[in-house]
């Protein structure tokens, strides 16, 4: 029987999602104001607990030397995830470094030349280079560049650029699988536990990877004769197609830039060797960024997406607020009672549930939400926890690309094109990205068994 306390942290954590869901304000404000009324309402002034007012805000975190320098200890979070926030901002900051450069336009102009500008070989080519980014920066900003040169380039080549749109937003979402700091869900459930860099590529990586090959192959099945050019068309020019150059803005801050990112990428695949943790990494990328940026720095500052970082401070303190009153250990109570605590049908129960949800849902509140889920049911039928947080990443990540609002790559992908007179309607998006979705998220669960069942 659920008590008040219950019953209002459901209600808040309910209407925030719909809000969002809903999308006519931006969903850091629903967000937060679903916090406020979290701490005040559920945690002040029902449960009379200041103190669990102070779990889920977490501060006192800060202030400890291991939260920045671990070592080979683990950081476990709980309540607000300020490992994830201040790794999120801090790669935030250098990403707009590199593109105040022309870093990542430069990139994409050079992969297509690499592939001599034609249609078919970008469509392989920008996938796997989205894959690629998207094991080291967010899904988002790759889908950022990624969908704006993809449009440039369909005005010069004359072709449609939402097939290869379509197709980035997947690559993304699944090479992001592969790591730790790919896609947001990832950050969330590694920095809850304590995962390294490593730990995700060895454990999450080698079947992104086998998805993303299968996506590719089912892509280019499905957009081959769509994006072939008209029989006697002409050739573009060679004067008319842009060189990689054009794109660098300061050549010199480019090389400085360029070798920031580098070395944050290094520290990112050390990070279990050296003991620094994400946040510390996160504060590093943004002070070498501002540093190279000088009298720009104050520009980059005020590009950062500050209103997704409070979004993600609201949603960690609605969720806190469901993990305070015991929602949560019933949920996972009630998972475990349902699969009878066997791991070879809790694997596809918590998978397909997570890609279900996360198709109509955005994958970071849903992740977030079942972080501390896993967590009780692990604790409560001895199930190992690593392998219902790979399972976890996997179902948030791949699920989410089978709609335009499951993942926030999706959302900005076809933002941009619709924004630039291609928009992407429902039927057309999920006609290609739930058959895929279905196949990698298949791939997924016959991994997840043979290997940890």
């Amino acid at each position: 029987m659920l008590v008040l306390s219950q019953i209002l942290a459901i209600a808040i954590f309910v209407a925030m999602f719909v809000a969002i869901i809903v999308g006519k304000v931006h969903r850091f404000i629903p967000a937060l104001i679903g916090a406020g009324l979290t701490l005040t309402i559920v945690l002040l002034i029902i449960m009379q607990s200041p103190e669990a007012v102070l779990n889920v805000l977490n501060l006192g975190q800060l202030g400890e030397l291991r939260f920045w320098l671990p070592g080979q200890e683990p950081v476990i979070s709980h309540g607000i995830n300020w490992q994830t926030i201040i790794f999120i901002g801090g790669m935030m900051t250098m990403v707009e470094g590199l593109g105040e450069v022309g870093f990542f336009r430069w990139l994409c102009l050079y992969v297509a030349k690499l592939v001599n500008y034609r249609v078919i070989p970008i469509l392989i080519a920008f996938m796997l280079l989205s894959g690629f980014l998207a094991m080291f920066i967010d899904s988002i900003t790759v889908l950022l560049f990624m969908a704006t040169v993809t449009i440039e380039l369909s005005r010069l080549l004359k072709f449609d650029p939402v097939p290869i749109i379509i197709a980035e937003i997947i690559a993304a979402n699944t090479g992001g699988a592969a790591t730790m700091c790919g896609d947001p869900p990832n950050i969330i459930i590694g920095t809850a536990f304590g995962y390294t860099f490593t730990d995700f590529a060895l454990n999450t990586g080698p079947v992104a990877w086998g998805g993303m090959l299968l996506s590719l192959g089912f892509f280019y099945y499905a957009f081959r004769k769509i994006l072939a050019p008209p029989k006697g068309a002409p050739a573009v020019p060679l004067k008319a197609r842009p060189e990689p150059a054009e794109a660098i803005v300061n050549r010199r801050l480019f090389f400085i830039n360029a070798g920031i990112f580098v070395s944050v990428v290094a520290l990112l695949v050390t990070h279990a060797q050296t003991g620094l943790s994400l946040a510390l990494i996160g504060v590093i990328a943004a002070f070498l960024a501002l540093l190279a940026a000088t009298r720009g720095a104050l520009h980059i500052i005020k590009r950062v997406d500050w209103r997704t970082l409070l979004f993600f401070i609201g949603l960690f303190i609605c969720v806190g607020g469901l993990e305070e009153t015991g929602v949560l250990r019933m949920l996972a109570q009630y998972i475990g009672d349902i699969s009878g605590g066997s791991l070879i049908l809790v694997i596809p129960l918590i998978l397909w549930l997570s890609a279900f949800a996360s198709a109509i849902v955005d994958n970071i509140p849903f992740a977030a939400t079942m972080v501390p889920v896993i967590a009780n049911l692990s604790q409560t039928h001895g199930l190992a926890l690593p392998t219902l947080g790979w399972t976890l990443a996997l179902g948030t990540d791949i699920g989410g690309n089978a709609t335009p609002i499951g993942a926030s790559a999706n959302v900005v992908g076809t933002a941009i094109a619709e924004r630039e007179g291609h928009p992407i309607s429902w039927g057309r998006f999920c006609k290609y990205a739930v058959p895929s979705m279905i196949l990698v998220v298949s791939l997924c669960w016959l991994y997840l068994v043979l290997r940890y069942a």
